[in-house]
């Protein structure tokens, strides 16, 4: 028997009579598009939602990154260059003159009596800052133990200018003073003169031309005031020395 004559694939009917069969080209794959960066969202033409999805989500995660990034550069910028432009200065507060014209503790229920006079002093160093102050709040203390406090009136402050703000706290209060505290008390008793400490709690404001800052919440410690009492013989020739107080903006 002859050789049998093996099939021949499906050819171009160009190529017969012309040589051996030529199988037509393989077509080849499309290549996607993939811009720089490597965000995918322009090629995502013609495939799969879903992984288009993906891919564009990712680019926008990537461009708010860089957003966030280039705010986050200008307000540091911005920021150095406003502090450089107007070299802003800490206000100073100082208590110009303290007095007390009752200050004493019931032996039975631990009430203390007080009567305290307070002056202080704010002064603001800038040329181009004015300070609003909203809320203020002044507390007295002996040792640990605040024994009262008063609010002052909301006011504005120019630039370059002293501010005198009086205060006036007087009542009575439950006070748990500890053996410590009460052995102090009995010896300012003695000298008409007691260690007392002040706190001023605060809201304020910054203004530089019609700009204004957002609130602040600083706190003011004005610690160890030597305060006579009015009442005393033992405190007599004694005056109040000024003293500064600490500023912390936490």
């Amino acid at each position: 028997m002859g050789d049998r004559q093996q099939p021949v694939p499906y050819l171009n009917g160009g190529y017969y009579g012309y040589g051996p069969p030529i199988p037509p080209p393989t077509p080849k794959p499309k290549r996607r598009f993939k811009p720089p960066g490597g965000c995918c969202c322009l090629s995502c033409i013609g495939s799969c939602i879903g992984s288009c999805l993906k891919c564009c989500g990712c680019c926008i995660l990537s461009l708010i990154w860089n957003v966030l990034i280039a705010v986050a550069v200008i307000l540091a910028v911005t920021a150095l260059i406003l502090w450089l432009v107007f070299r802003p200065n800490a206000v100073k507060f100082y208590v110009a003159d303290a007095n007390l014209n009752r200050f004493n503790l019931d032996s039975n229920d631990s009430n203390l009596h007080y009567d305290l006079d307070l002056n202080f002093t704010i002064r603001n160093p800038n040329q181009r800052l004015g300070v609003f102050y909203d809320a203020m709040q002044v507390s007295g203390y002996y040792g640990d133990q605040r024994f009262g406090s008063v609010d002052i009136a909301p006011f504005y402050q120019e630039e370059k200018n002293t501010a005198v703000v009086a205060a006036k706290m007087e009542g009575q209060n439950l006070v748990v003073l500890g053996d410590g505290a009460r052995a102090d008390l009995k010896e300012d008793d003695v000298a008409g003169v007691y260690r007392i400490s002040v706190r001023l709690a605060m809201s304020v404001r910054f203004k530089f031309w019609v700009v204004k800052s957002w609130k602040v919440k600083p706190k003011i410690r004005c610690d160890d005031l030597k305060v006579p009492l009015g009442s005393s013989n033992s405190s007599s020739g004694f005056k109040f020395q000024t003293v500064q107080c600490d500023f912390d903006f936490r």
